[in-house]
């Protein structure tokens, strides 16, 4: 991940199948993602979102 998207934790992913979670936009709060999602659910009510953290892991080698 590059350094902006490390500004930006919290991330929505449209849900469809098991190997198709597409990334649909991503926020520095919780709360805002959580207020998109719900805008996005009204918008699209048959389709799934989850708000999720998807900070990368740092491997030291």
């Amino acid at each position: 991940m590059d350094y902006r998207t490390d500004l930006k934790p919290w991330a929505i992913f449209r849900c469809g199948s098991t190997l198709e979670n597409i990334c649909v936009t991503r926020f520095r709060s919780r709360t805002d993602a959580e207020a998109y999602m719900s805008i996005l659910r009204g918008l699209s009510p048959g389709v799934r979102f989850q708000v999720v953290f998807d900070k990368p892991v740092e491997v030291q080698g």
